[in-house]
C-alpha cells in the first residue's frame, strides 16, 4: 500500500504548528489529525465544532487527502465579519470620515453646490 506524506496544521494567536505524519493512501482526514497527535498539543481543537480545510479549501473530515496535502484545523471566529464592518461604518459616519447617506467617502464638491 502507498504511503502518503500528510501535514497538519493549527495555529493560535500564541503557537503554531504544523505536524507531519505519514499515512496510508485511502487515510480520511480525520484519521490523519488523529495520527498527528495535534490535539495533544492543543487541546482545544473539538473536530466535532471546529472547520477543516486543505490547502486553504473547506473539506470535509470524511475527505481523503492527496500525498504532499496540508490539512488545516480553523479557529471559531471571535467575532461576526459583518457586525466588525457595520460598526466600523458608522464610527466613520460619525466621525465625518464617511458621509452620512451613502456610505462612502464625503464628497466635498457637493457640499459646497448645495451651499451656492
Amino acid at each position: 500500500m502507498n504511503m502518503l506524506t500528510i501535514e497538519v496544521a493549527y495555529a493560535t494567536p500564541e503557537k503554531q504548528l504544523i505536524l507531519t505524519v505519514q499515512v496510508p493512501e485511502g487515510t480520511t482526514v480525520q484519521q490523519c489529525i488523529e495520527q498527528s497527535g495535534i490535539v495533544e498539543h492543543f487541546a482545544e481543537i473539538d473536530l466535532s465544532q471546529q472547520k477543516v480545510g486543505i490547502w486553504n479549501k473547506a473539506a470535509k473530515l470524511d475527505a481523503t487527502p492527496r500525498d504532499g496535502d496540508r490539512i488545516e484545523i480553523y479557529r471559531p471566529l471571535i467575532a461576526d465579519p459583518k457586525a466588525v464592518r457595520k460598526r466600523r461604518a458608522e464610527r466613520a459616519k460619525e466621525e465625518g470620515r464617511a458621509d452620512k447617506v451613502t456610505g462612502g467617502r464625503p464628497d466635498t464638491q457637493r457640499r459646497q453646490r448645495s451651499k451656492e
